[in-house]
């Protein structure tokens, strides 16, 4: 029997070789499902949510992220993709605090580029992801 950790650990790998969203979604969930207070669990399936075009589940699973892990930048963004999404309001309130920590975390700001990158790659024309990427590096 495999660990929640070991399955987290081997649904990251597998999206890093390129597995879509929709096949790593059911591991995700299930993960979350046994974890609810795991922030990167929900981190990572609100992204995943996202990336399969489900706005209304990816902006629960940010919800929830940003709930347990306030000071998460990726936690943030994402939520901030989601509100765009579903039209909802509060984006400027994620970017303003993303921008606080990415100011004061310079390690940071390199792997929210990278996830920008990696979405773009995934999904080229993702045009709220371009935006909030905008809103945080072209300022």
């Amino acid at each position: 029997m495999q660990t929640l950790e070991t399955r987290f650990e081997e649904g990251i790998s597998r999206y890093k070789e390129g597995e879509s969203a929709e096949a790593l979604l059911p591991t995700f969930k299930d993960i979350c499902a046994q974890a609810p207070k795991n922030s990167a669990a929900q981190t990572c399936l609100a992204w995943l949510y996202l990336l399969a075009d489900k706005p209304n589940a990816g902006y629960k699973a940010a919800q929830r992220a940003v709930k347990l892990a306030p000071k998460d930048p990726q936690a943030r963004i994402n939520l901030a993709i989601a509100l765009l999404e579903t039209g909802k309001s509060g984006v400027r309130e994620q970017i303003d605090m993303v921008s606080q920590v990415l100011f004061a975390v310079d390690e940071l700001k390199s792997e929210v580029q990278e996830n920008f990158e990696e979405g773009l790659r995934r999904k080229p024309n993702w045009k709220s992801l371009k935006r909030v990427q905008k809103w945080l590096f072209d300022s």
